[in-house]
């Protein structure tokens, strides 16, 4: 367990350095609006650490994945409590690191790559109430689609590997993509999908990155109690033909 939350920590803070470090420089190119750009980041990015997390430790990097794998009973509540411990302290590192090779003007432009809301930041059309609205639907999309098939043991075995992680990061980029198009505003990077991407730069640059902070955690944490509930529902298998 030990050796898998430490894959955890190193893997959350290079997650969390590479993806938030491509998705400023994105929203900093010269494209007016970059819908596309964002989410094929998110996409790539995604796919190639789950190809290498997921053999290790499960692949979480998020307290989301990891929330939903304990409801599920795919791993104890000691693992999940020690994992999403893990992954916050990967996050600070991580946010750290861009913290120390980060132009000030641009980490207060883009409040280091955080998670904002209100009336202060880069997304200052984006309330509280919108923010745990896309939060929690687009939480539930990357559950929806993503973790039904990678909780799928029969499915992964004839899918494989690449597969299950280019459909999970695949969700995520589209959840991503949803976000920007419905919010409708060219510097709104997207959801967070994940609470300890927020905590991080909330923790290291404090102010108006704790406004709404609360959105980050309950709407995906509320998504994963809902699809829960939903999955039990859900067949076990459905033959065709």
């Amino acid at each position: 367990m030990w050796r898998a939350a430490l894959t955890e920590l190193v893997a959350t803070a290079a997650l969390m350095f590479t993806l938030t470090s491509s998705i400023i420089s994105c929203l900093d190119s010269n494209e007016p609006s970059p819908k596309l750009l964002v989410p094929l980041a998110v996409f790539i990015i995604v796919f190639l650490f789950l190809m290498v997390t997921v053999p290790l430790s499960g692949g979480h990097m998020s307290p989301v994945f990891t929330f939903i794998a304990a409801l599920k009973g795919t791993i104890t509540l000691a693992r999940a409590s020690v994992y999403v411990s893990a992954q916050c302290l990967g996050s600070i590192i991580g946010f750290l690191i861009i913290k120390s090779v980060m132009s000030n003007e641009a980490a207060h432009k883009y409040s280091l790559g955080g998670c904002v809301i209100g009336s202060d930041g880069p997304s200052s059309s984006i309330t509280s109430a919108t923010a745990l609205i896309l939060e929690f639907s687009c939480t539930f999309l990357v559950l929806l689609v993503g973790v039904t098939v990678a909780f799928d043991r029969r499915r992964c075995k004839e899918l494989g590997l690449p597969m299950v992680c280019a459909v999970v990061a695949g969700a995520m980029a589209v959840a991503v993509f949803v976000s920007i198009t419905v919010t409708g505003k060219a510097d709104y990077a997207g959801v967070g999908l994940n609470p300890a991407r927020c905590l991080g730069p909330a923790l290291l640059l404090g102010s108006r990155l704790w406004y709404g902070h609360w959105v980050f955690w309950v709407g995906p944490l509320l998504a994963c109690s809902v699809y829960y509930v939903f999955s039990l529902n859900l067949p076990r298998e459905i033959f065709v033909g």
